[in-house]
C-alpha cells in the first residue's frame, strides 16, 4: 500500500520530545483496514516513509483516531523542517 498526503509538522513536548505529522482522516481510514495484517502491538504500523529525497524507516502511532508519523532528527535536518511547515510525506506499507 502506497499513500500520499501532506501535513503540518508539530512538536511534542512530553517526556520524550518528538516532531510529527498527522495522517489525514482518508489515509488513517486506509491504514486501519490493513493494520491487523501489519501491526506488531499497541497498533503501531511500520512503514517505509519518505519526505522530499529523504527516506527513512519508521513505525506510525495510533492516536486520536488517526496516525502520526515521526520525524527522525536527520530527516528534519536534511530537509530543513521546521515546527508549521507543510510538507508532503509518502508511506508504503507492506500488507
Amino acid at each position: 500500500m502506497h499513500l500520499e498526503f501532506s501535513g503540518e509538522v508539530w512538536f511534542w513536548r512530553g517526556p520524550s520530545p518528538f516532531h510529527f505529522v498527522t495522517v489525514p482522516d482518508d489515509e488513517a481510514h486506509a491504514l486501519k483496514a490493513a493494520s491487523a495484517l501489519v501491526t506488531y502491538g499497541w497498533g503501531m504500523i511500520p512503514v517505509e516513509a519518505r519526505i522530499g529525497s529523504t527516506n527513512w524507516t519508521t513505525s506510525l502511532f495510533p492516536k486520536d483516531g488517526t496516525y502520526i508519523v515521526p520525524l527522525k532528527d536527520r530527516v528534519r535536518t536534511a530537509e530543513g523542517l521546521e515546527v508549521g511547515d507543510v510538507v508532503t510525506v509518502h508511506l508504503t506499507v507492506d500488507a
